[in-house]
């Protein structure tokens, strides 16, 4: 049995930064590869006149191994975007770098890597939080759809946050609040998540590739 991990992401790895994105997905990263992905970064996916940016609550080992946001398979978020009609096709996760030429982004609230979102501490989720309001001031994007509940409750340090549009903004920015798209989140399902995106893209002011409703 290999040595579990020791450090702490708040004082991460010299090279806390993931390597380059694997470009095709041809092939799954490696025990080792996983191993090593703990406590890394992934930069944000972010561009001028952002309409929507998505936060994961933190990368997991497998996206932070592969560089490629919500990429381990079964994930619904890149199938839900683009049934949703955000995206002309199903992108794969190593074309992320292509939203935001359709007004969209991919960021973290916690911006380290663990292998669930359990182990992230309270100080972890506080700097974190810090991290991305500033991140909301200097880009300013129309909507933040925060994609997980519980640990924004705990950077909120609000237990009243519910799923949908709050009653609020960060600076000019309007906040959604949605399920997990992980694959092991039996709750949710596609047809529900698609239609959830959809109208938030219609809030936002996306043209949509597709007008389909999945009700």
């Amino acid at each position: 049995m290999g040595k579990k991990k020791s450090q702490n992401p708040m004082h991460p790895p010299e090279d806390p930064k993931a390597g380059a994105p694997f470009p095709t997905g041809s092939r799954k990263p490696t025990p080792t590869e996983l191993e090593n992905a703990w406590g890394k970064t992934l930069p944000d996916i972010l561009g001028p006149g952002c309409k929507i940016l998505f936060s994961g609550i933190n990368p997991g080992l497998y996206t932070a191994a592969t560089a490629n946001h919500f990429a381990r398979p079964g994930n619904r978020f890149w199938p839900g975007i683009h049934q949703a009609g955000l995206t002309p096709r199903l992108y794969k996760p190593w074309e992320q770098n292509e939203l935001p030429s359709l007004g969209m982004g991919i960021t973290n609230l916690v911006p380290w890597a663990t292998r669930s979102a359990q182990e992230l501490t309270p100080e972890q989720i506080s700097a974190g939080y810090t991290q991305i309001r500033q991140l909301i001031k200097q880009w300013q994007p129309d909507w933040l759809v925060v994609l997980g509940i519980t640990t924004l409750r705990q950077a909120m340090g609000r237990k009243d946050i519910r799923e949908g549009i709050l009653n609020e903004t960060w600076d000019s920015t309007r906040i959604c609040v949605l399920p997990n798209p992980s694959g092991l989140n039996a709750h949710l399902t596609l047809s529900g998540f698609a239609n959830s995106l959809r109208n938030i893209a219609i809030h936002a002011g996306l043209t949509l590739f597709n007008s389909k409703s999945f009700e």
